[in-house]
């Protein structure tokens, strides 16, 4: 039987959960070392309450708190329904800005404090979003995930949504740096090849990112995407991309997590261990393996690294603020958020939703 740490340093990997209460196996991973949060997913909701208890056991669980995250960006992505405000996809707000952009300014401000509200009051910490893509018109697994074609539009939208969550307690995480909207190959299930010149990507796609980076954004997940003409290996596993370009040329100091490394789009790094070791090596401070429970165990049990202590100060501040209320009955008497929530009622809604671990 395990001993229970009262305090100890949060670790580099973000894993899943099976179900929507904890289990002893749930538990045991979490009380490792090298755990520092975990991601949740549709199979993991199933009422609000019971949103409230999970979110509550997982903060219980160590000193300080794992991250909890979720990826409810809207339209297809959204893993609460019930119970939730039906979030528009980004593109609807996009389509808004064609015709009146400064409507489109505030409605995006407007989404941001509602989805980053109802999250916070119910203990999710982070939500992973906006998707900073620009929408070329040929990949099907950003689409209308992406706010615009134009990256200046994408830019100004994703700034306003970002400060709603803000104003509501929550961080927001950019993805998927340098650009995923150009590729046709979708990461979950090959390896996206993006033949451009860097001076394309810089000119276009990196502009939202730069400006979200200038407007205090707290975190950036880069994309399982090569660009051959930068660097042999995809983003997440890139050095170049993430130390001197995302680093260094760019300027960012928040947190950088890995998106899944369960994808096939992380193969090329090798099985689980070895592509966690790349991540981190290359500049990621935290690392994501979802929906696959053997995977996470053996990289348990065998990643052996000490997480830096400006890994450890750039985690710290993606814990959620002060929740708005403890309840979406008490969210509903916050004049800020109710004055939100009517002004999004009317945007067009899309349904549906991406494979787990999107």
């Amino acid at each position: 039987m395990s001993v229970e740490v009262p305090h100890q340093l949060l670790g580099p990997v973000m894993l899943d959960v099976a179900g929507t209460e904890i289990g002893e196996e749930d538990r045991e991973r979490l009380r490792h070392p090298l755990v520092g949060g975990v991601i949740l997913f549709s199979r993991n909701f199933d009422s609000l309450e019971q949103l409230r208890r999970l979110t509550s056991t997982i903060h219980d669980i160590r000193t300080p708190s794992l991250l909890v995250a979720v990826d409810h960006e809207g339209g297809r992505v959204q893993r609460f329904r019930e119970g939730f405000t039906a979030i528009p996809a980004m593109r609807e707000l996009g389509r808004i800005w064609d015709a009146h952009p400064a409507r489109a300014r505030h409605l995006a401000h407007e989404v941001g404090l509602v989805l980053a509200a109802e999250l916070r009051a119910y203990g999710v910490d982070l939500s992973f979003a906006p998707v900073l893509d620009v929408d070329h018109g040929s990949s099907s697994v950003i689409g209308d995930r992406s706010f615009h074609n134009d990256p200046h539009v994408v830019a100004e939208l994703a700034r306003q949504l970002v400060t709603g969550f803000r104003k509501a307690g929550m961080s927001a995480v950019g993805k998927h740096f340098p650009g995923h909207g150009y590729v046709r190959a979708d990461s979950h299930h090959e390896v996206p090849v993006d033949p451009r010149p860097y001076a394309d990507i810089e000119a276009g796609d990196l502009l939202p990112f730069r400006r979200l980076i200038d407007a205090g954004m707290g975190g950036i997940m880069p994309a399982h995407v090569i660009y051959p003409e930068v660097d042999a290996h995809p983003a997440g596993f890139s050095s170049k991309w993430l130390r001197s370009i995302l680093r260094g040329e760019i300027g960012f100091d928040g947190v950088i997590f890995s998106d899944d490394i369960s994808m096939e789009g992380a193969s090329v790094a090798g099985g689980v261990i070895e592509r966690a070791h790349a991540a981190l090596a290359a500049g990621c401070d935290m690392v994501l393996v979802c929906n696959d429970a053997g995977g996470a165990d053996r990289l348990l049990g065998g990643l052996d690294f000490a997480i830096p202590a400006v890994s450890l100060a750039r985690l710290a501040r993606m814990h959620g603020r002060h929740p708005t209320a403890d309840s979406m009955v008490k969210l509903r008497e916050d004049p800020a958020y109710v004055d939100a929530l009517h002004a999004i009622s009317g945007i067009g809604l899309r349904d549906g939703d991406l494979p787990l671990g999107s």
